[in-house]
């Protein structure tokens, strides 16, 4: 029973992630094996700017269990061009529980939950061509349970 409720909640998580905006750049979410993310592994989300005069937002889409462990997640990301050199780096804390009464933020059902969080608002590319957007876990804990997934959305941004 338990594993039907994952599946369908899955799917339903899926379909609130979808988009049919013909200008969204990248929405995609990288499935964590058993719900348990590995320090070593990374989300790797690979996109193409050919604009560099227009501003973008990026999100991350977090499907967590109420029974993380934590009421935050830390998470380090590296911004990479065609060259893989790295353009950006940087430490982020996720908040995923209200930090006085630990209720689940974002949108669930049963005991999955959703969450959009914006990280950049009016992002500006320097540079054309492919981009590769890599995020790792960064908890101190070599498997940390409880994280389903992990997405990235980019889409312009609204004038």
């Amino acid at each position: 029973m338990r594993r039907h409720l994952l599946v369908l909640a899955s799917v339903i998580a899926s379909l609130t992630f979808y988009s049919c905006s013909n200008d969204m750049v990248i929405d995609q979410n990288h499935d964590i094996t058993a719900g348990v993310w590995h320090v070593d592994s990374l989300a790797a989300f690979t996109f193409d700017v050919i604009d560099t005069t227009s501003t973008y937002d990026l999100s991350y889409n977090v499907r967590y269990a109420v029974d993380y462990p934590f009421y935050n997640l830390y998470v380090t990301y590296y911004l990479e061009d065609s060259t893989t050199e790295i353009l950006d780096t940087k430490l982020q804390e996720l908040i995923l529980f209200d930090r006085k009464t630990g209720k689940p933020l974002g949108t669930g059902i049963g005991d999955l939950f959703d969450r959009e969080i914006l990280i950049f608002e009016e992002l500006k590319f320097d540079r054309v061509g492919e981009h590769t957007f890599k995020i790792k876990q960064f908890m101190r804990m070599e498997e940390l349970p409880g994280i389903m997934s992990f997405g990235l959305k980019v889409k312009p941004s609204k004038d």
